[in-house]
């Protein structure tokens, strides 16, 4: 054979773990016989490096190209044309476009036709484009490198999407599994290897998986030349934790479950290489399984313009019905009296002998010529706005992330206002929230707590309550609280500035060797050796630092390690058998290297909340290292072994409340003969074969897991991303209610909530679980639903009972016990309860869970949610979600992917929602409901004149006239405005969070709101028509005494329209730039310019608006009057509504837009700040909250204190 590829790792770790990589070597009982897959769902045949059989049918599977996108080359024009189709105003324009291609129309075609194409067509070039961006980050995906086997055991580099079913996989250390494997072998001999699935579940410990002993001699590419095997097993299914098949080789027929699966996405860590086979590919992989196609998502705002459109469509057959009515009383009454009409006419138009038909075609005719009463602008100035939009979120260099260089991204644009009316966050944790970085920060040794770092929300609680506490000691010097608070934030400072990645620990009683001079010095030895040695980690050399990087399984055993190299006992090599320790703190003074033989190793699991390790040390002595929960640990002490139980669990306790992750450690020394027996039934335990296998080792561990003796504990913390605690306090102030959705399990959860602050100080908990529930029996579901709902309905009673004020609740629920609380008859019960707690915590969800919970909490509430995730996992969430967050982390590219906005942190969710998303909101309802206003202003005009003019269905307009009103004359004024309107700066929407709960209200799109400016353009079309045609009828309207006619009329009447609609959009901006003035005044100015130019053009073509403007209209006093006059006229009730709202019952926007145009802010500073203050929303939840509740607890102490002093 070959020289091998790489030299195999030589750790069989079978030979150390207990529970996970055991190997009976004694027959299968029929328990581990192979599985019989007869029937349907076990249909998929895998044919072992033969890839000629999987491309023919019935054995040729998906391909392992993955697609995220909503169209394709043959499915975009029907889809996207249905897309369109879908708002209720583009099929009227669609039927008002055909029928105006028919004699009964009084508008040109081409004014109907030409607009709604334009429409149409720009909107389908958005979806188009944003669908070819996610197409572009499917290719990169599809693109990627992974070494497969060719022939003759020759492996070489394909793309990812070139794998097929059965090919051979050789993937390396740090890589992403390109789709479902079987695991052959890897780089260690006995076949195992670390996965990390935080894609997946979320979870950060990884996992381990073991190969069969059949395939372990696969070990390099050679001895894949004339591998042949098959493999029977169930058929593509969304399980991520289970799998049924068999494995055929060599005549002999294997079992195969989920130890052996390598899932699509999840990572190779601690391993050099491993070899799999292709099972599942593409969308037949678990994850893509989990996934859901890509949804079609429109904002609330938009769904409700449809129903504003629909009232529109009624008001405009009502005022056609009208128009048809009158029209068929003045044929039958009285045009029969006009001879010079010549009734009836040849197309039956005009015919009193049959006055329905000839009203049903003048009902066709108005109902053409009123269409501008539904604004088919609307749609295109909002698609261009929503473009812009997205633009500026996208060049926002205050959501730009350096570390990764990668800014935000809008990925569709359709959902820019949503992002202004959340009302609920539904997120991930790990990877979301948390940068998957512990950082060793505080410890519990003989009773004595060590570290000097506080935490933030003592820090801040101490100096916010400075000034307070000074106010008891005006004359004094600088109180001890004051000092105290000033040292802690400096001391935070001091340590943030280590820059040591895991270790944020900085207390000099115990570095530097300075623990050998502490009076308890032998059981701080102990406690640094149960660091170091108390782990399954594997050390690397870094050739940079000169130094070692471990492989652990978890990152909290990492930052344990380096804590213990910190302190000075650097873990520096592992063999099969042995653990060696650098120790630079010696009695001699001298670094020395010391070996401790390991015998056993009982490992962690989330059951058993502990790990233990039995090691020799080189005086011949064993102990029992172990480390776990104290709520585990405590109840496992000996009588002697509580020394220092009573301070230990006070320091945890306050670790607990600090956010802080803890374990207890302890320690018992065992003698030989004990051992030895014990040894000898923990042997029989692991090589026992049968369902009782596992019972049996846990027996054996928990006899020796006792009579333990407590040394003290450690706190580490689980790295926050940068500013999370401050982003979820902003949003929690802004009105937001947040919950977590985590594969993580409870503990890690709940240490994670009360490092973001969802959690904190005096917050009740409210667990919700089936623990003590027999799900084995028979009425076993039955009996946990019903203990279930019990359990919510107390939780409910005790909410609704409580007095304090100041009291709040978290539900706290896990992934089985969600499972019942899903189901149809609990899941209102369920979200009742939910919805009554300040802060929700989901703990062992599934990819699936995550997407009911999210789609119960936004039907079940009918408020808007916004799921954020990173991982593979969160897709479904993401996707069921209104809007759908993705964090383009580190990790895979699958939850941006399905995303409608991405972010490359956490924090930057904060400018997303409370800047752009209140920008967003309003400018979008401004700019929708002013369309309403100037269009109802504009197209009544046209029935007031057909109404005056004995229902003829004429035109007060020219054609040209109306093409440009919406098209030009006020399209730029009304896109400024929802391009660059700011009620308020950027920095005070982030000053007042409060702001944002306009949206979540929908304060600017009511009905009020709608009909309010619904009624101000019927008042203004009123004003414009009878004013206009009042002022000129019978009487000359210029020097040579000529009287008006139609065209005069009616460019009048348009010209009074644009300067009313201009200027009151002027009125509605409060933020200017020079484009705003530029559009405003352009489009008045461009009127005039347009009217001179068309009137100048040969009157074939300008008909009777040749030289209007030059001779008729421009020398004419009362043109100018009448422009002014109805202008102001139009434009005098919203300035009396504003004074009035200004000045009687402003709102919050409205005070701060005085203080900063009076420079308030700048000169009366504290005026300024007490405007904060009361904006501050008092939150159950958030940073605040827990300073809050701090300054509550400081504040009592402070009052005790000096009414103590008082008394005495």
């Amino acid at each position: 054979m070959p020289n091998r590829e790489r030299k195999r790792d030589k750790l069989r770790w079978s030979k150390i773990y207990t529970f996970s990589c055991i190997r009976p070597t004694a027959q299968l009982d029929t328990d581990d016989a192979p599985f019989s897959l007869q029937g349907p769902g076990f249909s998929r045949v895998v044919f072992c490096n033969q890839p000629g059989f999987h491309r023919k049918k019935p054995f040729k599977y998906t391909t392992n190209i993955i697609s995220t996108t909503k169209y394709n080359v043959l499915t975009f024009f029907p889809k996207a044309l249905f897309e369109q189709f879908r708002r209720v105003a583009n099929i009227y324009f669609l039927f008002t476009a055909i029928f105006s291609l028919t004699p009964l129309s009084s508008l040109d075609p081409f004014s109907m036709v030409a607009p709604l194409a334009f429409v149409i067509g720009l909107s389908m070039l958005k979806e188009g484009l944003e669908d070819w961006n996610r197409f572009i980050q499917d290719l990169k995906v599809n693109k990627r490198k992974v070494n497969i086997h060719k022939e003759d055991g020759v492996f070489g580099k394909i793309a990812w999407q070139k794998i097929s079913v059965g090919d051979i996989v050789r993937v390396e250390k740090d890589q992403f599994f390109p789709a479902d494997l079987l695991l052959i072998s890897s780089s260690y001999d006995d076949g195992i290897c670390y996965v990390e699935t935080m894609n997946l579940d979320g979870e950060t410990n990884l996992k381990i998986k073991r190969s069969l002993e059949t395939t372990l001699l696969f070990e390099d590419g050679e001895s894949f030349k004339d591998f042949k095997a098959t493999i029977r097993c169930e058929d593509p299914n969304p399980d991520l934790y289970n799998f049924v098949g068999n494995f055929e080789y060599a005549h002999e027929v294997i079992p195969l479950n989920t130890n052996q699966i390598l899932l699509r996405d999840s990572k190779l860590r601690n391993t050099s290489y491993i070899y799999g086979v292709a099972i599942f590919t593409g969308h037949d992989s678990k994850v893509m399984q989990n996934s859901t196609a890509s949804p079609s998502k429109r904002s609330k705002i938009e769904k409700k313009m449809d129903h504003v459109i629909i009232i529109l469509f009624i008001i405009l057959s009502l005022i056609s019905l009208i128009s048809s009515i009158g029209f068929a009383a003045r044929i039958k009454y009285s045009m029969i009296k006009w001879w010079y009409m010549r009734l009836p006419d040849s197309r039956g138009y005009y015919d009193p002998s049959n006055v329905a038909y000839s009203s049903l075609l003048h009902l066709v005719t108005v109902l053409i010529l009123y269409g501008y009463l539904i604004p088919i602008s609307l749609y295109v100035s909002i698609e261009a706005v929503k473009v812009l939009q997205a633009m500026f979120i996208n060049k926002d260099m205050h959501m730009y992330d350096e570390e990764t260089n990668k800014p935000a991204h809008a990925r569709t644009s359709n959902l820019n206002e949503e992002l202004g009316q959340i009302e609920t966050i539904l997120s991930d944790k790990t990877g979301t929230l948390t940068c998957n970085q512990m950082d060793f920060l505080k410890c519990s040794i003989a009773g004595v707590s060590y570290g000097m770092r506080t935490s933030e929300v003592e820090a801040a609680a101490a100096k916010l309550m400075a000034t307070e506490i000074s106010s008891f000691t005006e004359n004094s010097p600088k109180s001890h609280q004051v000092a105290r608070a000033e040292s802690c934030l400096g001391n935070n400072d001091t340590v943030q500035q280590a820059g040591i990645k895991g270790f944020s620990f900085k207390d000099d009683r115990i570095m530097e060797g300075n623990w050998v001079q502490e009076c308890n010095a032998d059981t701080i030895l102990l406690f640094f050796h149960i660091l170091a040695l108390c782990h399954t980690a594997i050390p690397e050399p870094n050739e940079e630092t000169g130094s070692f990087n471990y492989e652990a399984e978890s990152p909290d055993e990492g930052a344990f390690l380096i804590a213990a190299r910190e302190f000075g006992f650097e873990f520096c090599k592992r063999t099969q058998s042995s653990v060696f320790i650098q120790e630079k703190y010696s009695a001699s003074r001298q670094p020395i290297q010391r070996e401790f033989k390991v015998l056993n190793l009982l490992e962690f699991s989330s059951k058993r909340k502990r790990m233990s390790v039995i090691v020799r040390d080189e005086e011949g002595l064993i102990f029992l290292l172990c480390k776990g929960a104290d709520s585990i640990i405590f109840e496992r002490l000996s009588k002697n072994g509580r020394l220092y139980e009573e301070d230990t669990a006070k320091h945890i306790n306050e670790y607990g409340e600090a956010g802080l992750r803890t374990l207890a450690l302890t320690y018992r020394k065992l003698d030989e003969e004990e051992y030895y027996v014990w040894n000898a039934e923990f042997v029989k335990a692991k090589t026992t074969i049968g369902s009782d296998r596992e019972n049996m080792l846990e027996r054996a561990a928990d006899l020796m897991e006792r009579e333990l003796i407590l040394i003290g504990a450690t706190a580490v913390e689980d790295k926050l991303q940068k500013g999370v605690p401050q982003c979820i306090d902003k949003l929690a102030q802004a009105g937001l209610k947040i919950w977590v959705l985590t594969g993580d399990k409870i503990e890690t959860a709940i240490n994670i909530g009360f490092a973001c602050s969802l959690l904190r100080q005096g917050m009740k908990q409210i667990c919700i679980s089936t623990t003590n529930v027999d799900l084995v029996s028979r009425d076993g579901n039955r009996i946990a639903k019903e203990n279930i709902l019990m359990q919510m309905d107390n939780a409910s009673q005790m909410i609704k009972l409580e007095k304090d004020p100041h009291a709040a609740f978290a539900l706290i629920i896990d992934g089985k016990t969600l499972a019942y609380a899903l189901e149809d008859d609990v899941k209102k019960q369920f979200l009742n309860l939910a919805v009554d707690c300040a802060s929700v915590i989901c703990c062992r969800v599934s990819p699936k869970q995550k997407a009911l919970v999210t789609r119960l909490v936004k039907e079940g509430t009918g408020k808007t949610t916004l799921a954020v995730g990173d991982g593979a996992n969160d897709v479904g969430m993401i996707q069921e979600a209104d809007i759908g967050v993705g964090i383009s982390g580190v990790e895979g590219m699958q939850a941006v992917m399905a995303s409608d906005f991405s972010i490359a942190q956490f924090r930057f969710l904060e400018r997303l929602l409370v800047v752009h998303g209140h920008w967003c909101y309003k400018r979008i309802a401004q700019m929708i409901c002013y369309f309403f206003y100037k269009n109802i202003a504009f197209g009544l005009t046209l029935f007031y004149f057909e109404a005056y003019t004995s229902f003829s269905g004429q035109s007060v307009y020219n054609a040209w006239y109306m093409v440009l009103f919406n098209v030009i004359l006020t399209s730029l004024p009304v896109i400024s405005l929802g391009t660059f309107e700011q009620d308020v700066s950027s920095e005070v929407c982030l000053q007042f969070p409060a702001l944002y709960q306009q949206g979540s209200k929908n304060l600017f799109f009511s009905w009020y709101k709608i009909f309010g400016w619904m009624g101000n353009g019927l008042y203004s079309s009123l004003v414009v028509f009878f004013l206009c045609v009042n002022m000129f009828d019978s009487q000359q309207f210029c020097v040579g005494g000529q009287t008006a006619d139609i065209a005069v009329i009616g460019t009048t009447m348009f010209t009074c329209i644009i300067w009313a609609v201009n200027i009151q959009i002027a009125l509605i901006t409060s933020h200017y730039t020079w484009i705003q003035h530029a559009f405003v005044w352009g489009s008045i100015a461009t009127w005039y310019l347009f009217l001179l130019g068309y009137g100048m053009v040969s009157p074939i073509i300008s008909q009777d608006a040749y030289l209007i403007l030059m001779e008729a209209l421009g020398p004419a006093p009362i043109f100018w009057i009448a422009t002014g006059l109805i202008t102001v006229a139009c434009n005098l009730p919203y300035l009396a509504h504003v004074s009035y709202q200004r000045a009687l019952n402003p709102m919050d926007h409205h005070v701060i837009q005085e203080i900063k145009y009076c420079n308030k802010d700048v000169e009366d500073k504290l005026m300024w700040t007490n405007e904060m203050n009361k904006a501050i929303q008092k939150t159950m939840i958030g940073f605040s909250a827990r300073v809050d509740a701090k300054i509550r607890q400081l504040r009592s102490k402070l009052h005790r204190k000096h009414s103590s002093s008082m008394v005495s």
